[in-house]
Parts: C-alpha cells; structure tokens; sequence
C-alpha cells in the first residue's frame, strides 16, 4: 500500500503551546509510520486572514459588487487564485488526511484558521452544488479536529454550562468537513490543558500518540448521506423519516426530527 499523505493545518502562534507539542506528537507518529507529513503553520506563514479581492490576480469580474463566493470560483477556473492560496489548495489536494490543530476560540476556530478555511475551500475547488455531503469533491479524503478548550469537560455537557460539544462541533464537521465531502474522524479534544497538571498533560499527549497509531484505519462519523433528500427543496424524504419515526433518538445533531440528540454522535463513530 503507498504511503499516506497527511497536511496538518495548525492554528496557535506559539511553539510551546500544547497546540504545538501535540502537532509535534502528530508529525513524529504519523512520519514514524512511513507517512509523508507536511504542516501548514498559519502564524509562522502569516496567512492571510481576510477573504477579499486581493486574493484574485487581475482584474475582477464585478468590482462594484465585488462578491467572494463566485470571484472565487471564476479566479480558480481561470488560474488567477493568489499564489499563497493555490499552495495550501495543492497541499490539500495530495493528502489523503487533514488535521486541524488548534485552540477553541469562542466556541469555534481561531480567526487564521477560519481564513484558511473561507480562502483555501472555494467554491469550485471544494465543493459546488453538484458535490457536497456525501457526494462532495474530498469523499476519498479523511480529515478531523484536534483541538484544546479553555473550559473543563464537563461544562461542555448537556447539564454544562457551555452545553453539549456535540452541538458545538456541528457545525464545524457537518457544515465544512462534511460539506465538502471529507469523511470526518472523531475529534481530538485535549480539555483544558491549561488548568491541568504537568503529569496530567503528559497523560493527554501519550493518548494522543496512542490513538495516531491507527488513526488512519478508523472508521468515520456517521452524516445522513445526500440522496436521503429530495432534489427540490432538500428535506428529508418520506420514506427515510417514517423508517426512524419509531426510533428512540433523531438522526443527527442537526437532522434530529424533533427527538432528543443521538448522543456523542459528533465525537464517537458508530453513534
């Protein structure tokens, strides 16, 4: 079998952050098993945050309503994307897997990384309305979130003040990761490190290193595949909601039939 390919996206400015040391982890397991390793350290790049029309070469299609998702589009058609984006979009496109480093910002992504994503997955390139979901452009390609949180585990529970991660995490799975039709691994979650002793920091890390030793034969999460949608207005079709109307839990986080959330279904495959 050739060897894999894996691109880790990492989001934290500093090289001794636990952010870093479990990049780090990442790149020395990973290499360890005969995988090509590149990262993409967005602080130390100076990625560009901002999608604007400086990303464009030349001139653009509708400078008086300039609007990103179809410039963008048009730009990747026509070989005129910025050299920084067509980089990380040619990096994407020979990984067979994508890690996400980062830090939990406001209960998402930190700013560069958010950047990464609007300015690297354009329209055309990542997805269309033809390939998305199940059917989208990187289905061949896996890829998850390895992140820290400032606040413990459990207020990020259904009785926790933050509420339930697996509502925190759909939006960026379901709607990035899944959209563009990656097959999405359960995240990493390294709770608040910050607040936690040295030895139990360590325990965290060597969890990690355990898991990455056969990251890349797990099974993904589970995400209503497309064609359970009508082609008009992309509602659930009859027939798929009456088969689970007798069911316990809805069918995801998002798509949840007005039943209560299948639970850890955003952080455990199989769920």
């Amino acid at each position: 079998m050739a060897a894999k390919k894996v691109l880790i996206v990492h989001a934290h400015q500093s090289s001794g952050s636990f952010n870093a040391a479990a990049k780090n982890a990442a790149v020395e397991v990973l290499t360890a098993q005969g995988c090509t390793v590149e990262v993409s350290d967005l602080y130390a790049m100076g990625f560009k945050a901002t999608a604007t029309a400086e990303d464009i070469k030349g001139e653009v299609k509708n400078a008086d309503n300039f609007c990103y998702l179809e410039e963008s589009k048009l730009a990747w058609e026509q070989g005129k994307l910025s050299d920084d984006i067509t980089k990380e979009q040619s990096k994407l496109t020979e990984a067979d897997l994508i890690i996400f480093q980062f830090p939990m910002y406001w209960f998402s992504v930190p700013a560069i990384l958010k950047g990464w994503i609007d300015r690297v997955l354009t329209n055309g390139f990542a997805f269309s309305q033809d390939k998305r979901y199940s059917q989208g452009v990187f289905q061949d390609k896996k890829a998850m979130l390895s992140f820290t949180t400032g606040s413990l585990e459990s207020m990020f529970s259904p009785t926790g003040i933050n509420g339930d991660m697996n509502v925190t995490l759909w939006p960026l799975q379901n709607g990035i990761l899944h959209y563009c039709g990656f097959q999405v691994l359960a995240p990493q979650i390294f709770w608040a490190p910050s607040a936690a002793a040295v030895e139990d920091r360590k325990s965290m890390l060597e969890s990690w290193r355990t898991r990455l030793q056969g990251l890349l034969e797990e099974k993904p999460l589970s995400f209503v595949p497309l064609d359970c949608f009508d082609e008009a207005a992309f509602q659930l079709k009859p027939a798929v909601h009456e088969k689970h109307a007798s069911e316990e839990f809805g069918l995801t986080v998002g798509i949840h039939l007005n039943k209560p959330l299948p639970p850890h279904s955003q952080m455990k495959a199989g769920c």
